[in-house]
């Protein structure tokens, strides 16, 4: 990525464990990073940080575009801010 280009939102999605045993939430992390193999340490740190004992990546992928709602919103700012953003939701059966 050169200068004149923008930073690209990383999203990678999974699911999550407080405990290992517990039920799982989904999980969405956005941030900036060099790489992919950046992205899933950087991930993985703050969900380790947040107290997650488990988590399972599934995908990883630059986002398209803004998202248009929240709590995905403040998220996608989050990152581009440097921050590494972590939105959880009810994993559905």
């Amino acid at each position: 990525m050169n200068d004149n280009e923008a930073s690209s939102v990383t999203i990678i999605t999974g699911r999550i464990w407080k405990r290992k045993g517990s039920r799982p939430e989904g999980v969405h992390v956005m941030l900036v990073a060099p790489d992919d193999d950046s992205a899933v340490r950087m991930a993985l740190d703050a969900l380790s940080r947040e107290g997650y004992a488990e988590a399972e990546l599934d995908q990883i992928g630059d986002m398209d575009g803004i998202p248009d709602e929240e709590p995905h919103l403040s998220a996608y700012q989050g990152a581009l801010e440097g921050e590494v953003s972590i939105v959880t939701f009810d994993e559905k059966n």
